[in-house]
């Protein structure tokens, strides 16, 4: 009798183990993605050349600014640095969704799941953060601007920049290295186009509360503060906006935070409908990812459009960049 009970229990914690290990031994992930056969022909054409429309917009902005002296100033050095970082963001995840749309294998290893998760938070942090620190340009080149090149200095705006980076790559790293100790299923289905942190979480079949608690301090720290900052300079801005006494110094003050006031609203309200569709009750499958494709697809393409457009600067920079080319 102990015997058989020796042998039940050995059996027993075999099988256990072997059951742990098909759960951590995971070698892919199945993207869904938008799964609709029908509208695959379409949506590989809409993203691909939305894809190559941002790409081709940032650099332009990066040429224009570089070649040009005149845009050699703390404002276009952080804004040819968000274009950067634009390219890297979207590059992150549209190549793979592109090849997931037209192919009938949507794996992806784990590996390449926890690399691209990981640069995916580098570059939404950084543009944060990148955005947060033009507000802050702005506010002392519109609140002090006879201290404006004192205090933005060339040394400031690149320390300003490198600690963005460290920031992100160390919050970046800290959240891949959990997600380590995370156990799946062998080959686990994840109902989003790229790996997203949020969405690997949701199909982890083992427990994700230290994450989870990670995931929602380091997003409402990193998004909140930003944000925080961004509306405190605003509100500075808006109350030395209002003591000058003529409209054309007014408009002329405030047409320069113009651009940066959409494009900050364009990345926090597709952030915040990416939270909002994935926290609601009942989400449904799609609505996520359109939230996503807001905020990883278009605000990125349309950011050349909004800051080009009304900066007769960087207009003049671009015909010249054209002209000097041909």
């Amino acid at each position: 009798m102990p015997l058989d009970n020796f042998s039940f229990f050995s059996s027993s914690s075999s099988s256990s183990y072997m059951e742990a290990g098909n759960q951590t031994a995971i070698s892919k992930f199945v993207l869904l993605g938008f799964s609709k056969e029908d509208l695959q022909p379409f949506l590989f054409e809409l993203f691909l050349s939305m894809y190559l429309i941002c790409v081709l917009g940032n650099v332009l902005i990066i040429l224009a600014v570089t070649s040009d002296p005149h845009l050699h100033t703390p404002m276009y050095f952080f804004l040819s640095n968000l274009s950067f970082n634009d390219i890297c963001f979207t590059s992150t995840t549209v190549p793979t969704m592109l090849m997931n749309t037209i192919a009938q294998n949507k794996t992806i290893t784990y590996e390449g799941c926890l690399t691209q998760m990981h640069f995916f938070m580098v570059f939404s942090g950084l543009d944060s953060l990148l955005l947060t620190v033009m507000a802050y340009d702005r506010y002392v080149a519109i609140c002090y601007p006879l201290h404006y090149m004192v205090l933005m200095t060339p040394r400031l705006c690149g320390v300003l920049l490198l600690l963005s980076w460290l920031i992100c790559h160390t919050y970046s790293l800290l959240q891949s290295l959990m997600v380590l100790r995370v156990s799946f299923h062998e080959e686990q289905e994840v109902p989003h186009f790229f790996c997203e942190l949020a969405p690997i979480l949701k199909v982890a079949c083992s427990d994700t509360f230290a994450n989870d608690v990670l995931l929602y301090c380091i997003t409402g720290l990193l998004g909140i503060i930003p944000l925080t900052g961004i509306l405190l300079s605003y509100y500075r801005i808006v109350t030395s906006i209002a003591v000058i006494s003529s409209s054309r110094g007014r408009y002329k003050a405030f047409s320069t935070c113009g651009s940066h006031l959409l494009v900050v609203s364009l990345f926090y309200g597709s952030g915040f409908g990416v939270y909002l569709t994935s926290e609601t009750a009942r989400p449904s499958r799609h609505g996520p990812m359109v939230a996503s494709v807001m905020y990883t697809v278009v605000a990125p393409t349309l950011n050349p459009f909004i800051y080009s457009l009304r900066n007769k600067d960087l207009k003049g920079a671009l015909k010249r960049l054209f002209h000097w080319n041909w």
